[in-house]
């Protein structure tokens, strides 16, 4: 009698104790037949329930009750506010193709929540509820927002804590601090700002991804980021203060958010991931404007970012798998953005460790867009690394005369350095034939001799300077002069081939 009254006068029907030990829904205190009332009970005054009072709204409010039985309101039609806080399930929870105007479960012990496509006009709220074996709910339809802040959700018979597949959230989905025990499936779901998995532990025992999310959509932007413990709802979708105790995003298992879509931002600041070798992080052609990629090193496992288009990659080289757990094939950014120290050293590691076998594109994609920042010499630094990464791939014959372009003009990103070899040359042998007696092939016909014009005349094959082929030279003079021929011809060829792939930009 108390409920129904209370359903007419739009007030709650508060049955607690007042002893948070008893009071508490998860906790062990029975709950006897005074704090009962039966599922069909709530069932009938939500479908087909009495007026409300003059001047009142009919509403559900009820407080530490124990709803006996299966509540099932599968395919009906609930026009009255539903709020129930701290109340306990003795069956499943069923509304599949249920429509609402709002529905709230704060604070509940559910066995289980089937909505596959349940519509509500304003909120679906479940924070710090538990549900024992899972939640499904395909392709339901939540106008506004889906609050799951805290809940702790265990698997069901298959191993699924949270089967959203499909799920429309016309607002903000919020599961910030949750624990789920068992794959959160997210594929195909549409978020229309964004959704906030801060300070959340996914896990799944039983398969290999904890977070299966491909073709997700989210009109802003995805967190994967610290929370804080203090103060949750006070703080909720917001960074924690210094000093703020908090708690990181940390994943057990697999995340596979392949072919998604965000508005503004991935952002995995501080997360955790704790993979085995089979899983990965996986990021295939994921399109967003800004990538931030801060969490904690995976120690094991595989990142993969193959495809995927960004705009800022804000990045920290402590982040960054090591050599064969990172795969970058197509991956497009055009601005880099560190945070804390990375030197280009480290970032041509990271270039590497995405490319177990050779391939270009990683350093050709690096190049372009130091150079689009102005960064030209650690551009050129950064495809001269390419051409070495490149030149362990050929023979033997097409390695040697790679180190002798690497050597002479380091494959021309150095062109300054063939100068140097013909300076050097030419002094050497400037004094070496300085010492030398050359004999006149033709008397009378021979300029006067010169040992720093004929060694340059030596070293340079396209232009005569009027030495050579006037002299006849022997025994070591001769091997000398020939091996400045020849070297002559190395060097000429090295800046050749240099100056035309500088031309070409790599």
């Amino acid at each position: 009698m108390g409920m129904w009254q209370a359903f007419r006068n739009g007030s709650r029907y508060d049955l607690r104790a007042g002893d948070p030990i008893v009071d508490d829904p998860h906790g062990g205190h029975p709950w006897g037949p005074e704090r009962t009332v039966r599922a069909r009970i709530v069932c009938w005054l939500l479908l087909d329930g009495p007026p409300p009072l003059p001047g009142r709204v009919a509403s559900l409010k009820l407080a530490g009750v124990l709803i006996a039985g299966t509540l099932d309101l599968a395919g009906g039609t609930v026009e009255p506010y539903v709020e129930l806080d701290r109340c306990r399930f003795g069956g499943e929870v069923l509304v599949p193709e249920a429509r609402f105007a709002t529905l709230r479960l704060v604070d509940c012990a559910v066995p289980r929540l089937e909505a596959a496509r349940l519509h509500t006009e304003g909120d679906l709220h479940l924070p710090r509820c538990r549900f024992q074996h899972g939640i499904r709910m395909t392709d339901a339809q939540i106008g506004t927002d889906l609050l799951l802040n805290q809940a702790v959700v265990y698997g069901d018979r298959r191993g699924r804590a949270i089967v959203a597949d499909g799920v429309s959230v016309g607002q903000d989905l919020q599961a910030e601090l949750m624990e789920a025990y068992g794959e959160l499936s997210l594929r195909g779901a549409q978020i229309g700002v964004s959704l906030s998995l801060r300070g959340s532990r996914l896990a799944n025992p039983y398969g290999d991804r904890a977070l299966n999310a491909p073709q997700l959509t989210v009109e802003r932007s995805l967190y994967l980021t610290p929370a804080s413990v203090t103060d949750p709802v006070a703080n909720s979708g917001v960074t924690p203060a210094r000093g703020t105790r908090v708690q990181r995003f940390e994943c057990r298992g697999g995340i596979r958010l392949d072919d998604g879509r965000f508005g503004d931002a991935v952002d995995l600041a501080g997360a955790r991931f704790a993979l085995t070798d089979r899983q990965e992080l996986s990021l295939r052609r994921v399109h967003t404007p800004e990538l931030r990629f801060l969490g904690e090193r995976p120690e094991r496992g595989r990142v993969v970012l193959s495809g995927a288009r960004v705009v800022n990659l804000v990045d920290r080289s402590t982040s960054w798998p090591g050599p064969g757990r990172l795969q970058m094939g197509g991956f497009g950014y055009e601005h880099l953005v560190p945070t804390g120290s990375f030197p280009l050293a480290r970032r041509l590691e990271w270039v590497a460790a995405a490319t177990p076998e050779y391939h270009p594109e990683p350093y050709e994609r690096l190049a372009a867009v130091l150079r689009d920042s102005g960064e030209d010499a650690e551009a050129r630094r950064v495809l001269l690394a390419k051409q070495r990464r490149r030149r362990e791939t050929l023979p033997v014959g097409a390695k040697l005369w790679g180190y002798a372009q690497d050597w002479t003009v380091a494959y021309g990103y150095r062109p300054g350095r063939a100068a140097v070899w013909m300076a050097v040359l030419w002094g050497a042998c400037t004094v070496a034939f300085s010492r030398a007696e050359p004999q006149p092939l033709k008397p009378g016909e021979h300029p006067e001799w010169s040992a720093s014009i004929f060694a340059l005349d030596l070293l340079i094959p396209v232009m005569d300077l009027g030495q050579d082929g006037h002299w006849r030279l022997s025994g070591v003079w001769q091997w000398l002069a020939t091996a400045m021929i020849m070297l002559g011809w190395v060097l000429a060829t090295a800046v050749a081939a240099g100056a035309t792939r500088l031309l070409h930009r790599g």
